[in-house]
């Protein structure tokens, strides 16, 4: 893989309003450098092989987890595992004491979830390690944001100009948040679509269209990103039953087929299927879903790389 002298202009990966848009083509170009070595027969690069990196998941998490070790482990790091199920955590550590125990260990880099807004940027004000964040709470998920432009520029080649729906749980959505920020960023126009009820209110502010009818916003976009709808942080109904919403902003083949253009469907994933999408549309050439995922090891490399080279 070919260096890069560029850096990027933060020390951390807190959040998409943290980088500016030449960070973000920054990681961009050099994730397109590290998919390349990934589809190479020897998938290992000794980049940063002097350095320990630890994931830190007070949250539970399969997809982002093991993207983040993956890469990890590509780029020849090594890696030290943390749940906080089975820590001191239960026992009422703190967060900074117990980051502190695992930097006591020479830790260099912090991939952390927390299911607290904020807690990334807290963090860095109280601990010597870089940090990455993985998600915090409904706040921000950058690296998703950036894989997920990395897959549209993988589409259509370049994101600037293209229009971008995200549809369905707004509300309680960190991936909607970074992904409004990196697309605009970029130069796209973004819509956000659902029930009035899952639709923040503040979302206007961030210079997005805002649209309540499904067709419509399938109809204006070139790319359709479907979120789940996240229950487990709903502490009240928001919508009569899942099947309703389904009635109302599911997406099948047949509503696919009616439109007059053929546009890219994504998904953040874990899909449920047969609720935000049906089977036949997750697999169909419409969706970019598995590339989604094999796009988010090489960007999650590109940005430990980075980081890497803003240590000290």
């Amino acid at each position: 893989m070919s260096t890069t002298t560029e850096q990027l202009s933060t020390r951390h990966l807190l959040g998409i309003k943290d980088l500016t848009e030449k960070d973000i083509q920054l990681i961009l170009d050099t994730a397109e450098n590290f998919k390349d070595v990934l589809n190479r027969p020897i998938k290992k690069v000794p980049s940063l092989r002097d350095i320990t990196i630890a994931n830190v998941f007070f949250e539970n998490s399969t997809r982002t987890r093991l993207s983040f070790e993956l890469a990890e482990k590509r780029l020849s790091a090594d890696t030290i595992n943390f749940a906080a199920s089975s820590s001191s955590v239960s026992k009422g550590e703190t967060l900074i004491d117990t980051v502190n125990n695992i930097l006591a260990m020479k830790v260099d880099m912090i991939v952390m979830r927390h299911p607290y807004a904020g807690a990334g940027v807290f963090l860095s004000r109280h601990v010597d390690a870089q940090i990455v964040n993985a998600g915090d709470g409904a706040h921000e998920h950058p690296t998703q944001a950036l894989l997920d432009s990395f897959s549209i520029r993988e589409r259509y080649g370049d994101v600037a100009g293209r229009k971008v729906a995200i549809i369905g749980d707004i509300l309680h959505s960190r991936v909607a948040l970074s992904n409004i920020l990196c697309l605009q960023k970029q130069g796209a126009e973004v819509m956000v679509c659902g029930p009035t009820t899952l639709i923040p209110k503040y979302i206007t502010s961030l210079g997005v269209k805002v649209e309540h009818d499904l067709m419509k916003a399938l109809n204006w976009c070139d790319v359709a990103n479907m979120l789940r709808i996240q229950l487990e942080r709903q502490d009240i109904g928001y919508f009569p039953s899942l099947r309703e919403y389904t009635m109302l902003y599911g997406v099948n083949k047949e509503i696919l087929d009616s439109l007059n253009k053929e546009i890219t469907i994504m998904h953040p994933g874990p899909i449920n299927r047969g609720v935000e999408i049906t089977s036949d549309v997750a697999d169909s050439k419409h969706a970019i879903i598995l590339d989604q995922v094999e796009n988010g090891v090489a960007v999650r490399m590109a940005v430990l790389y980075l980081l890497a080279g803003k240590r000290g």
